[in-house]
């Protein structure tokens, strides 16, 4: 399954575009300060800590958006997925338009099965013009687009994606995949090659480039995929796939 990218690291702690009162500019500047704080115990892995630290935010200032969306990535990343899709929810209450606000709430539709509802909320983050990463929200909008088999719209979103970025690693894998799937055997060993130059190598990548070679004819090409992928990731689905494949 392909990944969606939330944003994280990148997230600006910042005050929304409403500027609060000057009688709650304290409240405002105590929220900010927690959320910072609760982003960089995440970066650590210290949720217990980050979630207080966020909750604290949140109760400082309760429209300080920031603060919700890394309450829900937060909630997410413990499993909490009902309480993550209401904190993504209050963010976009109180920030409507704001570009990482949109892509993260799209990107959680998209991982709980509503891929479908996703996409305005991707397009909402492109037509943000503060927003720094369009080629993200594409990015994800294509590989939301992917895995509920609309082919034509996935590629679409990721060729945008593409113009944005044309070193993003999160639009050449799944062109690749595309390409294959659509029997364009040289445009998907062309994608996946551009994929390698830029992205870690993964279980996906390495038995998408064993079947692609397959398909070309390269046996050689074929054989080290298949053994990059049986050494790094000997006990994974697509090792087991592609061994049997081999009648191994």
């Amino acid at each position: 399954m392909l990944k969606l990218v939330l944003l994280i690291a990148t997230l600006m702690i910042v005050a929304c575009e409403s500027t609060p009162k000057k009688s709650d500019a304290s409240k405002r500047k105590a929220a900010e300060t927690n959320t910072s704080l609760g982003r960089n115990y995440m970066d650590r892995g210290q949720y217990e800590i980050a979630l207080e630290k966020l909750k604290r935010a949140v109760a400082n200032d309760k429209t300080y958006a920031p603060a919700h969306t890394l309450l829900g990535v937060l909630y997410e990343t413990i499993g909490e997925t009902e309480l993550a899709g209401k904190e993504y929810k209050l963010a976009l209450q109180y920030d409507p338009t704001d570009g990482d606000v949109n892509n993260n709430y799209g990107a959680y539709l998209c991982a709980t099965g509503k891929g479908n509802e996703a996409d305005k909320y991707f397009l909402a983050a492109v037509d943000d013009p503060f927003y720094t990463t369009p080629g993200l929200a594409l990015s994800n909008a294509g590989s939301c687009a992917l895995e509920r088999g609309d082919l034509d719209k996935a590629e679409t979103f990721l060729r945008q994606s593409l113009d944005y970025d044309s070193k993003l690693a999160g639009s050449l894998l799944p062109m690749a995949r595309i390409s294959y799937q659509q029997g364009s055997y040289l445009r998907a060993r062309a994608f996946l090659q551009r994929y390698e130059a830029v992205g870690a190598m993964n279980e996906e990548s390495l038995a998408l480039g064993y079947d692609i070679e397959k398909e070309l004819g390269d046996e050689q090409a074929a054989s080290r995929y298949r053994q990059s992928l049986m050494e790094r990731y000997p006990g994974s689905t697509q090792a087991g796939r592609v061994a049997g494949q081999d009648g191994r």
